[in-house]
């Protein structure tokens, strides 16, 4: 399982005097792909164009996505902002499931997701990536996968994409410390809502989930 451990602060990008120099690192292509370890989980990587005034790059174009296996209709855009140490999840949504595209668009977060499809080979186990205004990248969250992210920067903005509208009545979360599960939080103490300081365990949850794994690889 991926993690990014004994990371605890990630300067933001914005207060970066080397600024232009680390912008304009040559990248290949418009999008990639980067491997990742749970089926279905895609981290992609943009190109990113800079110099001394500054940088730009390109975050979604469809038919990029598509080539790399991302063919949701995305219909709602959502950004939080988040204190440092704050820390969100593990969240998803049963009346009308919806698929995610999570970038960092300021600070740096430890964003994570978890396997909670019931016959899949991978079902119970996590992947983290670390998604910040540097490197750009992005991480799709297929449906039948639950969400959440540590804020590893003094302030983040996280900016992600949802392919179906939010359903309060649908919103459901499991503990972002099951330790069947075991996700590797860096740092501590962490900022968490009651809400998430209360979420059930997967074990409790699983049977009444609406998610089954395809048997796609």
């Amino acid at each position: 399982m991926a993690c990014v451990s004994g990371v605890t602060r990630v300067s933001s990008r914005l207060t970066d005097p080397d600024l232009g120099a680390r912008a304009n690192v040559p990248r290949g292509g418009i999008l990639k792909a980067l491997s990742t370890e749970l089926p279905g989980v895609i981290v992609i990587e943009p190109a990113i164009h800079g110099d001394a005034r500054g940088w730009f790059q390109e975050t979604y174009r469809a038919s990029v996505f598509a080539d790399l296996g991302i063919t949701d209709h995305f219909v709602q855009d959502n950004q939080s902002r988040s204190a440092a140490a704050v820390l969100r999840g593990m969240h998803f949504q049963v009346t009308d499931p919806q698929a995610k595209l999570i970038r960092c668009a300021r600070g740096a977060i430890l964003d994570v997701v978890v396997d909670i499809r019931r016959g899949s080979p991978t079902y119970g186990r996590w992947e983290a990536w670390q998604l910040d205004d540097e490197r750009g990248l992005q991480l799709y969250c297929p449906v039948g996968f639950a969400h959440g992210f540590l804020v590893l920067s003094e302030v983040a903005d996280v900016v992600y994409r949802c392919s179906a509208y939010y359903d309060p009545e649908g919103d459901m979360s499991i503990a972002f410390d099951d330790p069947a599960i075991g996700i590797v939080w860096p740092g501590g103490p962490h900022s968490v809502s009651d809400r998430d300081r209360q979420a059930p365990l997967l074990a409790d949850v699983a049977d009444a989930l609406p998610y089954a794994w395809d048997g796609a690889p």
